[in-house]
């Protein structure tokens, strides 16, 4: 395969996989807002300002809107054409990745991504917007798992396939691992006791926005704790949004684009994802909680970052020179 094909397939599938995550955040704060209606300005704030530091785009965001409010917040992180890592923007880029590959997307995906760009740069979607935030963020989420579907359905599953699946894995992972990190480290209010009325909403807020709610109360009965919450969204193996779930899918798919047995690894991207896999597997709450939960998932998203640089420079032509990495004009650094 090209490499260049290879990257815009990596790409394409990170930028979907972006745009959903951060409607489902978006959404599940405004709904969270709803529960503390009589909250003073500064609440307000620290409820918003967290989410611009999750995105790692408070600067950008800053140099835009003087304060972060909940229409400046949700309009920077859904329709700012100035900020890479919008809704918007990021269904644009994915769609440019996709025309540039055309000959392996199937036409099915090609409509579907395409239909999704036409209509968040329409007056439909500002209207359905302006009438409705839940509604708005259910379609580009509806979207988005349609998008994955139609794949699923009518690519071939091979080696343009497997990037895909790598693309969308290690977002995925990374964004849980944000989402978790915005909660525990900036989220709890000052004064609320953990177990408080207050951090159990917020606690399923988080399972909401990786639409894990209903699995995690499947496995955890009547039981709401930040050790439970966090040992879910990190360690179960079964979960298609956990952490370690999404790094174990991360790295069968590097391992099927090399041909390496899976017990094996035949460049440093699979050297790395294969031995976060492993720390995943053998690693406890206790563990976790013990080096400190923002400092662990600081880790995950720096490691994250390793492997997804190591494989853009096995298979994409990056290049390193004087310790730099160079990436291509349309792939932003990684967040």
């Amino acid at each position: 395969m090209l490499r260049r094909v290879a990257d815009a397939l990596y790409w394409m599938s990170r930028y979907i996989e972006r745009a959903e995550n951060n409607a489902r955040i978006l959404d599940v704060n405004i709904q969270l807002l709803l529960d503390f209606e009589n909250q003073n300005e500064a609440a307000v704030r620290r409820h918003w300002e967290p989410i611009i530091n999750s995105l790692e785009d408070r600067e950008l965001f800053f140099s835009i809107h003087p304060e972060a409010t909940a229409e400046t917040v949700v309009d920077f992180v859904s329709f700012e054409k100035k900020n890479p890592n919008s809704i918007y923007s990021c269904i644009g880029r994915a769609r440019e990745n996709a025309r540039t590959v055309r000959e392996l997307v199937s036409s099915e995906m090609w409509e579907q991504i395409n239909s999704l760009y036409l209509y968040l740069g329409s007056e439909r979607s500002r209207s359905v917007f302006a009438g409705s935030g839940y509604e708005f963020f259910k379609s580009i989420v509806d979207a988005s798992q349609l998008f994955q579907g139609i794949t699923d359905a009518t690519m071939n599953h091979g080696e343009g396939w497997d990037f895909l699946q790598v693309g969308k894995y290690t977002e995925r992972a990374d964004r849980t691992s944000r989402i978790l990190d915005v909660k525990y480290h900036l989220l709890l209010p000052t004064g609320e006791k953990v177990g408080g009325n207050v951090d159990v909403v917020q606690w399923l807020a988080v399972l909401k926005s990786c639409s894990a709610m209903e699995a995690y109360r499947k496995l955890y009965v009547g039981q709401v704790a930040p050790w439970m919450v966090a040992e879910f969204l990190i360690t179960n193996d079964t979960f298609p949004r956990s952490i370690r779930f999404c790094v174990n899918r991360l790295d069968l798919a590097l391992h099927r684009i090399s041909g390496i047995s899976h017990t094996h690894y035949g460049n440093e991207a699979e050297r790395l994802s294969g031995r976060l896999s492993s720390d995943l597997a053998y690693s406890t709450i206790a563990d976790i909680f013990s080096f400190g939960l923002h400092q662990y998932l600081d880790r995950i998203q720096s490691r994250l970052v390793e492997v997804s640089k190591a494989m853009l420079k096995t298979y994409c032509d990056w290049m390193e020179e004087e310790g730099k990495m160079h990436y291509p004009l349309k792939s932003p650094a990684e967040a």
